[in-house]
């Protein structure tokens, strides 16, 4: 499972009310103690620490600057997080890692849907890693080589295990690239496909990549021929980037390289955090089922990702949507987050409402409001840039070309329809409705108004207020 936060976890969580920060010793925390802080790549920073059970965030993150030789000019570029298989959490200077592990089971049962048996034998570890509200325009600029590459790391982790869907003229480009700054840009075809064949292709192309989708029923002998073609490729960037970069390209030059492609994807930097949405009925009498999701959440705007398709189901910057949460009023309930945004249905403009079910939907929500008063209040040359990069492909399926009530002119695609970054609105299990001034109505009436007039200005959010009757939808 994923998620992430920043602004409004937990409330008491730096404090002492929890039972559970209160379990161990002063007098044996006091002491000196190791600490191992992991970055991505495998490899960590092995700190040792004084007065463990109330050093904060803002104290380790000077020791482990230090040890990396990260300039203070771009000390901003990263953040704590405690990771667990279950749970990823974003940490504040003010918070105390220490607390915050002995409170984890507490969290886990807030946040996830994890069993009992799971909580009990979960463990959370300290990372150190790219903050969500570091702007892609400074990380640009960035020019230290040991930072590009921490940034690298993350952002190859994200892509080998899908967590950033993408189309295979990215993934394979990475891909080379990667090969590039491990071997260097020289190799022959022999030893190319030699070097591929020992670190596997696994260590240069997604997984679910190079695994396929035939399963049990996938031969081996298409397999190998998948393989031998997914490496051809490889090789044919490969050659691409010592021609161009000729045989000893700069390490930061390579590295730029990797991280500018990466940021052509919207959802890069986001946080995420897991929920179910409802798949749209197969028959009258099948049961209504769930799809497992990301939702991918960062300046920008937020993207509902399929978890076994590996690709964007909705992707909507924060101007475009309004959105709540709400909780379980009954037992067996699920917490919500709403999300409503701009739609059509049979030629009819509509509002649509995509409810995403999730332990992490207050989270969720909280986290969106903190992106929007900071995008907010981040006016002039960083606010530019932000809607300057939100991805066009970000637009419902069928509504690219038209003006949308307001915000702006006809946009084109820069997408092929069949990218895996292109929203998919017409695979959503959606409540389409109207606004006729009195009360949310259900399709058909034609509206009276797009939700989006209805803000008061183009810089104001609104939570969505949900009728009672769209509960049951």
């Amino acid at each position: 499972m994923e998620g992430g936060d920043d602004c409004s976890f937990p409330p008491d969580s730096s404090d002492d009310h929890s039972q559970r920060g209160s379990v161990a010793s002063s007098a044996t925390l006091s002491r000196a103690q190791d600490v191992l802080v992991y970055l991505f790549g495998d490899s960590a920073v092995h700190l040792t620490v004084e007065g463990l059970g109330s050093v904060t965030v803002q104290e380790l993150g000077r020791s482990v600057r230090e040890a990396l030789h990260i300039p203070d000019s771009v000390q901003d570029a990263f953040a704590f997080w405690l990771c667990s298989p279950l749970l990823e959490l974003q940490l504040k200077a003010r918070h105390q890692p220490y607390k915050l592990c002995r409170q984890w089971q507490d969290l886990l049962y807030r946040f996830t849907e994890a069993s009992e048996e799971d909580i009990s034998q979960d463990e959370p570890y300290l990372q150190y890693r790219r903050n969500v509200f570091y702007l892609k325009s400074k990380e640009l600029q960035i020019e230290d080589e040991g930072v590009l590459r921490l940034l690298y790391e993350e952002a190859r982790s994200n892509i080998l295990t899908g967590r950033y869907p993408c189309d295979p003229e990215h993934w394979t480009g990475l891909g080379a690239l990667s090969l590039a700054l491990e071997e260097g840009t020289g190799l022959e075809s022999q030893q190319f496909t030699t070097t591929v064949r020992e670190k596997k292709l696994s260590s240069f192309l997604p997984a679910h990549v190079v695994m396929g989708s035939g399963g049990l029923l996938s031969t081996l002998r298409g397999k190998s021929s998948r393989h031998a073609g997914l490496e051809q490729n490889l090789l044919e960037e490969y050659r691409k980037i010592s021609t161009s970069a000729g045989n000893s390209p700069e390490p930061t030059q390579l590295l730029h390289q990797y991280l500018n492609t990466c940021h052509s994807l919207p959802y890069y930097g986001c946080a995420f955090f897991v929920g179910e949405i409802d798949k749209p009925a197969q028959g009258i009498l099948q049961r209504a089922k769930r799809k497992a999701v990301n939702v991918g959440i960062c300046l920008e705007g937020v993207y509902v990702m399929d978890v076994k398709e590996k690709h964007v189901l909705l992707g909507l910057r924060f101007s475009e949507l309004s959105w709540d949460h709400s909780y379980p009023e009954e037992e067996g309930d699920s917490h919500i987050l709403w999300l409503e945004f701009d739609g059509e249905e049979d030629g009819t403009a509509v509002n649509k409402l995509l409810k995403i079910y999730s332990k992490q939907a207050e989270l969720m929500s909280g986290f969106i409001e903190f992106c929007v008063e900071l995008k907010s209040a981040s006016e002039g040359g960083a606010a530019a840039e932000m809607d300057g990069e939100a991805s066009l492909s970000q637009q419902p399926a069928g509504q690219e070309g038209r003006s949308k009530n307001g915000r702006g002119g006809r946009r084109g695609m820069l997408h092929r329809q069949g990218s895996v970054v292109c929203s998919r609105v017409h695979s959503l299990n959606t409540i389409s409705y109207v606004d006729n001034g009195k009360e949310i109505k259900r399709l058909k009436p034609k509206r009276a108004a797009s939700f989006f007039t209805r803000q008061a200005s183009a810089t104001t959010y609104s939570a969505v207020q949900v009728a009672e009757s769209l509960e049951q939808g």
